[in-house]
């Protein structure tokens, strides 16, 4: 099977964790990381570091996809300016899929989300574009997770929630079952969001 060809942009410590479930799907071949032009040369563990956000255009191609591997605490800003870019673009975006994650078949992931070791995305589940799902976070039954957030880790999101676009979603939060977090919200880690 031909793998796919994958860049990654932004080279911190979100990379590495993304760098890690990537390393174990045998559908990738990533070229590099596109990062700040001081740290061209360098590399994230094993992957090097191959240029800079500049150079995004010339990289797009029928045969290249890209993941952004930016994170995301306090603002999206970031996330959304590359993806947007890329979309602009016409350039491939990847999903990616830790082979450690439990997905229904009958949930939706949009493009560019990443979905990190031990997640569970129930049945039903719709999760946006460019979002990041982290390690050991629950997406439970019917919740809608709007593009461009951030559930962290082990944050449970539970049956029915929909979540805004642009919300960041702190470690360990658990959330009472169909409630809405409105855009561009953000949750504290540990919280325990029951509505109004």
């Amino acid at each position: 099977m031909k793998k796919e060809r994958l860049i990654l942009i932004g080279g911190g410590g979100h990379c590495k964790s993304c760098l890690d479930v990537i390393y174990r799907i045998e559908s990738f071949d990533i070229l590099g990381i596109l990062d700040m032009k001081e740290k061209i040369g360098n590399c994230v563990l094993s992957t090097e570091i191959i240029g800079s956000d500049d150079d995004i255009p010339s990289f797009v191609n029928d045969e290249t996809s890209f993941l952004i591997t930016v994170g995301f605490i306090r603002s999206c800003e970031t996330r959304i300016r590359i993806y947007d870019q890329l979309v602009s673009l016409g350039a491939r975006i990847a999903t990616v899929i830790s082979p450690f994650a439990v997905v229904s078949s009958h949930s939706k992931i949009g493009q560019g989300t990443v979905v990190m070791h031990h997640s569970i995305i129930n049945a039903d589940a719709v999760i946006g574009n460019n979002c990041i799902i982290n390690s050991k976070a629950l997406i439970e039954h019917d919740a809608v997770i709007g593009d461009d957030c951030h559930i962290s880790t082990g944050a449970i999101i539970n049956g029915g929630v929909q979540v805004g676009k642009r919300s960041f979603v702190g470690s360990g939060t658990v959330t009472k079952e169909y409630i809405t977090i409105p855009e561009n919200s953000f949750v504290k880690a540990s919280s325990l969001v029951t509505g109004k």
